[in-house]
């Protein structure tokens, strides 16, 4: 016997659980897993946001780190704190940073998602060519089944997106990815304007996720930071590269602040990134920049985390 998924109409076998093709939820299957993982216990990590699958857990202070009290001080009031993302899953998948998985726990499978025999090449040839562009991994792991998956550690701030809350979808500046809903569709886009984006010391191309699922983010402020503007038939002027996300619907386009360029010389802006059209734009109001180098890289971070540079600032001094 088959049955309907009562929101996308896709038409699955009477004992699914979850619909292949939207993630919807059809029958809620109890996840035993999760009463044998005692976080309570657990009193310097605690939950800060929720969102479909994913909880944002917080180390309230880093109590692992040898660092002298100074900088736990100084570490402590500016909020330079390991988080971690915890993935619960009931029968259906996610597809994660490759790398970033710190532990599973329950009946789940890893799968790289490329398929097999020359399908599974030419995946893995066409993830590689996105790496090269978007400086995204190759491959993201998939995992699917009923259990848990924790993420490794980040100093970065973790930000939870609804994807279907940005319209057509969400472009990512290079470097934010972390994890997100197997249903959601990835693609790699060229800005339009490829030869000014260079001049703006951003990617001429760039990552991009459609459909109804949530994201996962590393950014380098916390959401209650970014500004975020809401467009409509608008034009957005950025001195820098400080747009971490903003809607596929909106052009971007790195031009002069002036119709001449001796007017741009004498004002100092030069070149600006413009966002046109209807949509949203989430920018980090105080950093030069969030595109994926050393210094940004997720799943480098993870391991290793802002604090060396921080500690080797406060002994230089």
């Amino acid at each position: 016997m088959t049955i309907q998924c009562p929101k996308c109409g896709t038409e699955l076998q009477d004992t699914a659980t979850v619909c292949y093709k939207c993630g919807n939820i059809i029958k809620e299957v109890e996840n035993k897993y999760i009463h044998q993982v005692d976080f309570a216990k657990n009193a310097n990590m605690k939950p800060i946001n929720t969102l479909g699958k994913y909880t944002v857990y917080e180390h309230q202070q880093d109590l692992s780190c040898d660092y002298d009290c100074m900088q736990q001080y100084f570490a402590k009031e500016m909020n330079v704190k390991k988080r971690q993302v915890l993935i619960t899953l009931n029968n259906n998948s996610a597809r994660v940073q490759a790398g970033a998985m710190q532990w599973m726990f329950g009946d789940i499978e890893s799968e790289t998602g490329l398929g097999s025999g020359i399908k599974a090449v030419g995946n893995l040839l066409k993830g590689a060519v996105k790496s090269m562009v978007t400086s995204e991994t190759a491959v993201k792991p998939l995992y699917k089944g009923l259990g848990m998956v924790m993420l490794e550690p980040t100093y970065k701030h973790i930000i939870l997106e609804d994807v279907s809350a940005w319209g057509d979808g969400i472009v990512l500046d290079d470097g934010l990815f972390l994890a997100c809903d197997t249903q959601l569709k990835e693609h790699v886009i060229l800005n339009s304007k490829s030869i000014s984006t260079a001049f703006a010391n951003k990617g001429i191309w760039n990552l991009s996720l459609s459909g109804n699922g949530v994201v996962v983010l590393e950014s380098p402020v916390p959401r209650e930071e970014l500004i975020e503007f809401n467009l409509n038939n608008d034009t957005l002027k950025v001195d820098g590269s400080m747009a971490i996300a903003w809607s596929k619907s909106l052009e971007f386009t790195c031009e002069r602040t002036s119709k001449t360029l001796i007017g741009s010389m004498v004002n100092k802006e030069g070149l600006v990134n413009v966002y046109r059209g209807t949509g949203k734009v989430l920018m980090a109001p105080i950093i030069a920049g969030t595109t994926m180098n050393e210094g940004y890289n997720p799943v480098a971070n993870a391991k290793k985390g802002i604090l060396d540079g921080f500690q080797t600032s406060i002994s230089d001094r």
